[in-house]
């Protein structure tokens, strides 16, 4: 222990006294007042006037303090209380301390506002903007638990939750309890509340149930369980609506995922999305959490290492969404039932690389469903009639190449066969149920890296220049009456334009006599090498006519489009990307994608994208978030408070009635000029008072060429408690590039799962 003071007298081994500037420290435990007394036989330390004393982070200061500074036992006299993990505290008539985990409040507050001026025009003491106040609050550090008795919570003076026994977590660590409720308007549903329960169920599961009430459909359930082992892992989600009012029946979501790892390095994966209806992905968009809400996948996986091969099987399944409107209908997948095969790639004598697949597929028709002459692809008609054909494929695809390499320049010639086995359900349409056809491939690769030291403004910097050849040789093949099972063509870009095939998948294999040629040039920072520009220019030259294409007829061009790109960070603030797909033959831009985005400064971001498909689409992108009114700084960049609870770079705002704020403008608009129409957008206002942030956000998603559904988002934070209303935080961050937080979410919250 040490004690030091102005002045200090007492009996040794008895009693101490301090007086001026008074200040006792043991372990963690830090005690200054104006007078200090302490009893060692009782090791009871008692503190009068301007009594401070801090542990941990954790400050009190108040006019007199009791306590055996050992067993942390006794209590404090109309204390005022900071705590720093949470950047917030309070007052309270008394504090009894129990012992160094266990504390009792009796009449106290909490907030991480302060006012700037302790007292109101009237002389009374000036009330927090927020402030959660309590007939009594005990504390559990070891239990990690905090009860409330009689608590009440004013914004402004004015109540908005209450409730007699109010529990929640004292640290980070999970606890179960009732979450802040939600309030979500949309055009779908009408008004809706829920009130998510956490359920933590244990170290490495827990489990949320959400009741929900909507204005227009009723009530209903979401619940959520995850689970996390050492050898597997998974969740399970289930959105149940026993009776729809507008549908006029039961209405359900569910999703499961599980992961697990078995004896032997077997692997199992299983993902399942399924859904009520039709109509479900329109009525409940954020419940299909899906990039393709029409098409809803059902996928089991199995794999296992087999000496120098990996083995797997699968089985998938689709469930297809369709419309009344026979316009927007939809070509599923196949399912796959089942999917079994193995690879392998190796390294062979004399520099060779191995790399051999081989796969059996079972095909058949997702839910039993028929597809038509429009949206189909070549062959998987069965002889005109209407029916998709079913059946099963055999196939391997194999390739052998020998690659060169060295610090300048690469060099891989390949060889590779793409050979198949067809046994159908349903005749093709030559009259066969099977037929089988090999069909190899011969590329060259070659790729250099040259480079140079040079400088701009200056600055020294160095500028590459890396040309590419790609040749191909692959024979024609006539695959007319064979199935398409999984072959589509790949969209041309600066990827697939180095491919040998046009196709993905296995069932179509495009003949080809082709050259591809690009470069491209890079200039690097040459101190950091951060990438400060980029060009590039790639075309493919036919040396024959290409009778196996993605768009049915033969291709007789001899030049394909040309692919144009280019991204520079050279402009202080500023990024720039575009590229262009321009045709020779039209003399015309066929696509184009140019975007610009100004980033001056934190919680500064401004994006503008153009994208152009001709004959199909035309579409402006804005996105924002910016500073509209009031100051941006330190304090809206959410900095640490001091440890003694007074404003440090000004994480609390003024708290009273002239709390100065900064309003922001957030959102993005996504603006189709060919149809003369906003098809989804997204626009808000974010509000910055310091210790509390407010924000409204309207989102509106189109499910239709006529149809949208539109959500009014709300939501108060009150930094340092927790967030109430519906949050609108993962639409802002997935809908706008260099969106930023206003507060971290580390420590601005006393409540589990607030930030999932």
């Amino acid at each position: 222990m040490v004690v030091q003071a102005q002045e200090i007298r007492g009996q040794p081994d008895l009693q101490t006294v301090a007086e001026g500037e008074a200040e006792l420290q043991r372990g963690p435990v830090t005690i200054t007042a104006d007078r200090l007394s302490y009893d060692q036989p009782e090791d009871l330390a008692v503190a009068r006037g301007q009594v401070r004393i801090s542990r941990d982070g954790n400050t009190y200061t108040g006019p007199e303090l009791q306590l055996k500074v050992q067993s942390f036992e006794g209590f404090f006299l109309e204390p005022t209380y900071f705590f720093a993990r949470t950047g917030a505290g309070g007052r309270a008539e008394r504090v009894d301390f129990l012992d160094e985990q266990r504390a009792v409040a009796h009449r106290a507050t909490y907030s991480s506002c302060r006012p700037e001026d302790p007292l109101d025009a009237e002389g009374r003491p000036a009330v927090p903007a927020w402030e959660l106040s309590t007939r009594q609050v005990r504390l559990d550090f070891d239990a990690n638990e905090g009860i409330a008795e009689g608590a009440v919570l004013r914004f402004y003076g004015v109540p908005i939750l209450a409730a007699p026994v109010l529990s929640f977590p004292l640290t980070e660590a999970r606890k179960s309890g009732w979450l802040p409720p939600s309030i979500t308007l949309d055009n779908k549903s009408g008004l809706q509340v829920s009130a998510p329960y956490y359920w933590n169920i244990a170290p490495n599961r827990d489990a949320t149930l959400t009741p929900t009430l909507s204005a227009k459909r009723g009530a209903g359930l979401e619940t959520e369980y995850r689970y996390l082992e050492p050898r597997y892992h998974g969740s399970a989600v289930l959105d149940f609506l026993p009776h729809d009012r507008l549908a006029g029946r039961s209405r359900y979501a569910l999703g499961l995922q599980h992961d697990a790892a078995l004896p032997r390095d077997t692997r199992v994966a299983l993902k399942v999305l399924r859904v009520s209806d039709d109509d479900y992905w329109k009525d409940f968009t954020r419940n299909v959490p899906s990039l393709t809400p029409r098409l809803l996948a059902s996928d089991l996986q199995l794999s296992r290492p087999v000496g120098d091969w990996q083995t797997y099987a699968r089985v998938q399944s689709w469930q297809v969404l369709q419309t009344a409107d026979p316009t927007t209908r939809i070509e599923a997948p196949y399912d796959r039932a089942p999917q079994l095969g193995a690879r392998t790639t190796r390294r062979l004598g004399g520099g060779l690389e191995l790399d051999v697949t081989g796969e059996f597929n079972r095909f058949t028709n997702p839910g039993g469903v028929t597809g038509g002459p429009t949206g189909v692809p070549t062959g998987a008609i069965a002889g005109g009639s209407g029916v998709r054909l079913t059946g099963s494929r055999l196939h391997a695809l194999a390739s052998i190449a020998r690659p060169w390499t060295s610090p300048g320049w690469t060099l891989t010639p390949r060889l590779a066969l793409n050979a198949a086995t067809y046994s159908t359900d349903q005749a093709m349409s030559d009259g066969r149920r099977s037929a089988s056809r090999v069909i190899p491939t011969v590329s060259v690769d070659s790729a250099w890296v040259l480079e140079r030291e040079t400088s701009w403004f200056g600055r020294g910097l160095r500028q590459t220049l890396e040309p590419r050849l790609l040749y191909v040789r692959t024979p024609f093949r006539d695959q007319s009456a064979l199935p398409n099972f999984d072959a589509a063509a790949k969209d041309f870009n600066i990827d697939s334009i180095y491919t040998e095939n046009a196709f993905s998948g296995v069932d179509r294999v495009s003949d080809s006599h082709q050259l591809t040629a690009g470069v491209t040039t890079r200039v690097l920072d040459d101190g950091t090498g951060v990438e400060a520009m980029r060009l590039g220019l790639v075309q493919r030259f036919l040396f024959r006519d290409q009778r196996v294409t993605p768009d049915g007829p033969p291709s007789t061009r001899r030049f394909s489009d040309i692919l144009l790109f280019g991204s520079t960070g050279l402009l202080p603030s500023w990024t720039l990307e575009s590229s262009v797909q321009y045709s020779p033959d039209i003399r015309r831009v066929v696509r184009s994608l140019a975007s610009a985005r100004f980033s001056p400064g934190p919680f500064r971001t401004l994006n503008l994208s153009y994208r152009l498909t001709r004959g199909l689409s035309e579409q402006v992108e804005l996105g924002w978030q910016w500073p509209l009114y009031g100051p941006v700084g330190e304090r809206v960049a959410g900095q640490a408070s001091r440890a003694d609870g007074s404003a440090g770079g000004g994480l609390f705002g003024s708290g009273g009635a002239d709390c100065r704020g900064t309003w922001y403008g957030v959102g993005r608009v996504n603006y189709s000029t060919r149809d003369s129409r906003v098809t989804d957008s997204v626009i808000g206002m974010e509000y910055d008072a310091g210790c509390w942030i407010g924000r409204v956000v309207a989102e509106r998603l189109s499910t239709g060429r006529s149809e949208a559904t539109t959500r009014l988002l709300l939501q108060l934070e009150l930094v340092g408690l927790s967030r109430l209303g519906s949050s609108p935080l993962q639409v802002l961050k997935d809908n706008i590039p260099g969106y930023r937080l206003l507060r971290d979410p580390a420590g601005s919250s006393l409540t589990p799962n607030a930030y999932d």
